[in-house]
């Protein structure tokens, strides 16, 4: 479980990174009528957001968080640096 929460905490990172980036490069697409940067991390964020929705409910069910707890780590997958929260807060602890 503890290789599995490991890859969860990189999995968590780099979304965080990639939305983050993804945020910078959306408005430059605008301003600037190049989308060049978003159709360059608009895939990898996407597959980087799959990937974490899956891996959190599957540690979630292994791990028993209540749904409180499984929605506030969702949830945290749309708002900007609430991966890195999540990383902190409900990660840290579990190894």
């Amino acid at each position: 479980m503890t290789k599995l929460i490991n890859v969860f905490r990189i999995i968590a990172f780099l979304e965080g990174v990639s939305y983050i980036l993804l945020a910078i490069a959306t408005p430059i697409k605008y301003l600037s009528g190049d989308p060049q940067y978003v159709k360059m991390l608009g895939m990898p964020h996407g597959i980087l957001f799959i990937a974490y929705v899956i891996l959190a409910l599957f540690i979630a069910r292994k791990l028993q968080w209540k749904n409180s707890t499984t929605g506030i780590v969702l949830l945290a997958s749309i708002i900007p640096f609430g991966t890195f929260y999540i990383e902190k807060k409900y990660l840290k602890t579990t190894v």
